[in-house]
Order: C-alpha cells, then sequence, then structure tokens
C-alpha cells in the first residue's frame, strides 16, 4: 500500500471554518453594473462577483494566527508595540534565515516581566542590516514602513529625484529592470525618471506542460548582456540604481534564478550601483529556486531568502502579497551601504526619507497602517515560508494553467507563482484583433458579463500603448492576468474559471474590440478610465 507521500495528489495543508456565500447575480445585472461602472474592472462591485482574480494584493485569506495577532494591535500614535515586533519579524524573514528570534512569541505569550521585555524587545540596538534598531534607527533611519508598496516606491523616488537633478537638471536618469510593474513604471515616471526592460530572452518561448512540474527556464530573469550594454551606451552616471523584481509580475509572474540575481549583483559592483528589488513575492519566488535551482534542493525556504537578500543594497515591497497581510508595504536598504553612501552626500538619506514619509503617510511607527494592520503582518511573515503553504499555492496555479493549456488556451508556460497569464496575441491569432484594438480588455468585458469572473489585462491598454513612442511600446508584453488570491479558492473554482475562460476561446471572434471613452491621457488610466465595447 502506498504511503500517504506516495499518492499521486497533493497533502491537504489547511482547512476552512469560514464560508463567504456567492451571491446569485444574473447576466442581465451584470450587463447593467458593467454599463453604469463603464466597464472598467477596477470600478466593478465585487460583491457581484462569482470569481475575481483581479489581483492577489491584500485579498488573501488570513491564518488563525494572523487573526489571533490582530486582537493584541496596539493603536498608539508613538512607538506601539507591534512596530517592535514587526521590525525584528523582518530582521527574522530577510537577514536571519532559520535563526529566527521571534520576538513576536513574548507578545502573543502574554509575557509580563518588563526586564524581559526591555532587554529582547523594546531596548534592543541593531545596525548592519536592512532593519538598523534603537538609536541607530534614530540617527541612521533605514527602515521605512507604508500602506502598500506603490507608497514605498513613491517614497523613495520622489525623494531621489531631487537629489540627482539638484545637481543634473538636464540629464536624463534611467531605472533598468527585468519588468517594471504597472505602479512601478508610473512613479518612476512621474518623479521624471525612464523606465526601461530588460527581459530574458526566452520569456515567450514555448514550454512543454506536461514538463512544468519537472524542471524550469527562469523566464524571469533579466537580460544581463543587455544591462551592461545599456550602462555603457548611457553612462553609470545616468543609472541612480537597478531594479529587479521577484517574481517578474509583469513578465508573466516568472521567477528569477539565485544564478541570475548574482550576475546581475556583479553588473551593478562592477559600475558602483545600488541594487534594489522589488521584493513582493520573495517567498515563491525562493520555493522555485528550491524546487528547481541545482543546490537548493536541501536548503530551507529562509535559508534561501537570507541568500538573496544578501546580494542586494535595498528593496521595495507590498507585504499585501507574500505577507499574506490586507495592507502594508515598506522601504527598506542596508546600513551604510552603496544606496546609503551615493545618496548621503549633503546629508543622511535616511533621515530625508524619514521626513518624507512622516509628512505623507504618517509617524514613522505605524506609516499609514493600524497597529492592528501591523500584528497581522508580523504574524503572516512567519506563515508565508511554510513549505506546505507554498507548495499547495503554486501547486494550484500550476493546476489552473495545465487545465487551459490542454484545452487549447494559450497560457504562458510554465506558470508563474501566483496568476496565470494569457498571451494575448495568441488568444485572438486568425481574427482582425490587433493590439489598439484592446482584446484583452473585450475578453475580460466578456468574461466578467457572461461567467461572473473578473481578471486584468496587462498589456497595451494598461500600459498605455497608444500613448508612447514605438521604442517605448517594446517593452509592452500583450497578457490578460489570472491573479490568484492565497487560501480562497479550491479546485472547483478553478474548474468553472477553466471552463468559461475554455468558452470564450472557442468564440473568441465574438469577442468586442474596445475604445477608451474617458481618461486615455491619465497615468495609471486602467484603475479610473472609462471604456466602451464595440459589438458587431
Amino acid at each position: 500500500m502506498k504511503s500517504m507521500y506516495d499518492l499521486d495528489v497533493p497533502i491537504p495543508s489547511k482547512k476552512a471554518h469560514i464560508v463567504r456565500n456567492i451571491k446569485e447575480v444574473s447576466q442581465a445585472q451584470r450587463e447593467t453594473l458593467l454599463k453604469e461602472t463603464e466597464y472598467s474592472m477596477f470600478s466593478f462591485p465585487a460583491d457581484m462577483l462569482i470569481l475575481d482574480f483581479l489581483s492577489d494584493s491584500g485579498t488573501s485569506t488570513m491564518t488563525d494566527l494572523q487573526w489571533a495577532a490582530i486582537l493584541l494591535g496596539d493603536e498608539s500614535y508613538g512607538r506601539n508595540r507591534g512596530y517592535y515586533i514587526l521590525l525584528d519579524a523582518i530582521r527574522d524573514t530577510f537577514e536571519r534565515g532559520d535563526q529566527q528570534k521571534k520576538v513576536i512569541n513574548l507578545i502573543l505569550s502574554g509575557e509580563t516581566n518588563v526586564d524581559r521585555l526591555m532587554n529582547e524587545l523594546y531596548l534592543t540596538s541593531f545596525e548592519g542590516g536592512f532593519v538598523n534598531g534603537g538609536v541607530h534607527q534614530l540617527k541612521r533611519p533605514n527602515a521605512f514602513l507604508v500602506p502598500q508598496g506603490r507608497c514605498a516606491e513613491y517614497l523613495l523616488f520622489s525623494t531621489i529625484a531631487p537629489l540627482l537633478k539638484r545637481n543634473n537638471p538636464k540629464d536624463v536618469f534611467y531605472i533598468p529592470n527585468n519588468g517594471h510593474f504597472d505602479t512601478t513604471e508610473a512613479n518612476i515616471r512621474a518623479n521624471g525618471f525612464q523606465p526601461v526592460n530588460f527581459f530574458s530572452n526566452n520569456l515567450l518561448e514555448d514550454f512543454p506542460v506536461e514538463k512544468i512540474s519537472l524542471k524550469n527556464p527562469f523566464k524571469g530573469n533579466m537580460d544581463v548582456d543587455g544591462l551592461k550594454k545599456f550602462i555603457e551606451s548611457k553612462g553609470v552616471g545616468t543609472i541612480p540604481l537597478i531594479y529587479l523584481t521577484i517574481t517578474n509580475n509583469t513578465a508573466a509572474g516568472q521567477p528569477v534564478s539565485m544564478k541570475n540575481i548574482k550576475e546581475v549583483r556583479d553588473v551593478a559592483n562592477k559600475f558602483d550601483i545600488p541594487l534594489f528589488l522589488d521584493a513582493c513575492r520573495y517567498a515563491e519566488n525562493a520555493y522555485f529556486i528550491k524546487e528547481f535551482e541545482q543546490g537548493y534542493k536541501n536548503k530551507s525556504i529562509p535559508t534561501i531568502i537570507m541568500e538573496l537578500f544578501s546580494y542586494v543594497d535595498g528593496f521595495t515591497i507590498s507585504f499585501k502579497k507574500d505577507g499574506l497581510a490586507n495592507m502594508g508595504g515598506g522601504l527598506f536598504f542596508r546600513d551604510q551601504g552603496v544606496f546609503h553612501r551615493k545618496f548621503s552626500e549633503d546629508g543622511d538619506i535616511g533621515i530625508k526619507l524619514k521626513e518624507r514619509q512622516i509628512l505623507i503617510f504618517g509617524n514613522d511607527s505605524y506609516g499609514g497602517l493600524s497597529g492592528r494592520d501591523i500584528m497581522a503582518l508580523a504574524a503572516g511573515l512567519y506563515e508565508v515560508v511554510k513549505e506546505s503553504y507554498l507548495k499547495e499555492r503554486i501547486t494550484q496555479v500550476r493546476d489552473f494553467a495545465t487545465k487551459l493549456s490542454h484545452n487549447g488556451v494559450p497560457v504562458v508556460l510554465p506558470p508563474g507563482g501566483h496568476a496565470i497569464y494569457i498571451n494575448v496575441d495568441k488568444f485572438f491569432a486568425g481574427t482582425d484583433m490587433k493590439i489598439n484594438d484592446f482584446g484583452g480588455v473585450g475578453f475580460a468585458i466578456e468574461l466578467l458579463r457572461y461567467y461572473g469572473i473578473r481578471a486584468c489585462e496587462l498589456g497595451p491598454f494598461a500600459f498605455e500603448w497608444d500613448n508612447k513612442t514605438p521604442k517605448e511600446r517594446e517593452g509592452i508584453l500583450n497578457l490578460i492576468r489570472f491573479a490568484i488570491p492565497r487560501n480562497v479558492y479550491n479546485t472547483d473554482h478553478i474548474d468553472y474559471a477553466v471552463a468559461a475562460v475554455t468558452e470564450l476561446y472557442n468564440n473568441k471572434e465574438k469577442i468586442p474590440k474596445v475604445k477608451i471613452s474617458r481618461g486615455a491621457k491619465l497615468r495609471l488610466r486602467h484603475f479610473q478610465s472609462g471604456l466602451q465595447p464595440i459589438y458587431k
């Protein structure tokens, strides 16, 4: 008889104790709602949906340990206790590997020994990493809490932009990335920088569906040769920092290998440029490294994360992804590292960032978050690195991709860790749909209208193809994303989505072209512009 580990099915890793019933909404009612919300995916009422794949950002089902931690949240304006716990949880997550201290347990267990709390939590002093502590966080702050990832991006770029342009007002500055996401690109452009993508050359190559559990080509990697040539052609002084997104959300959620991260680090070191991560899905990326990269199979997820972050000088992050939290983000940089040195010539850059953080988001110890948010996030950082959770999550994404692929739907393979992506150009092959007809948006409208499922176009509409130069258009992919919320859906939900998408694919010639009826020139227009499907 086979053991539980030898069965050809995954071992369950969780069970649900709360159920939210889905409302019965007719197609006619959804059509009315679509019309009244200008056919915008972001404006459609979520309560009227059957399945919501718009984003995995903050949409997770939190664990019982996170809900327990919420009850211990402290809403004090200055130095709430969750602040100290979260900072040390971040040290545990990104710097300590398997040697975590888990001081959160002092609070969860109701510790009342004041001396112990002072010595192990409130008066501990740290320096040299991503999160200074004690007096060092006051004199050289390097950890900044904000509500979400785009806030961290804004804080970073809006602070360094005037420092760079003060002495070089006419220079053009570039931020290279393996794939800027929409909010990242928008914040970079809004602050006068030029975002440049260096996608892996094999990103859209065919991959056999039967091999997705056996190997991975790490299609999220950065084109290192292209990066080097770009820096040499533009000049080191025009590159304030190099950005690397893990996993690569814009590039179909593909993972980045440790080898590639080291190679990009070597380029950054050669030219003395700070290397930053857009680190939203660090745990999922670490799982791919463990599963598919040579030399990591027997290493723990925390150990892999520690190594990964040892190669970079800083990171921005939305904890609404691999934090299992509904709210939270941050900006962190290495104490007295390359970024600190380069941007502190006329005063400590951490002090400047903190000043701006306080001005816009609130006191540094809450950064626009409630004390309950902070506690839920701190607990979630320990939950998200559990291998049983990561395995089940990534297996669910693979199941979704495999079923669609078997039905002929052109999915980017192998799938990443948080979503499946449909290749829109291949989807509409054989029809008269052109790139500026926004077929991906038409697909999303019909998927919601007929089946109550919400997805997100990440292509020429979201990345403003019609507002960009021919050169800028080269960095725009044509994809539809189904971002899967963590711990929310089961096989029944996935099977319903597969059936709906397959039906649309089989009737793709009926999917409408789409015109932008309002707000075509807005930044991040897919969040708020009006649309009009053109039915034949």
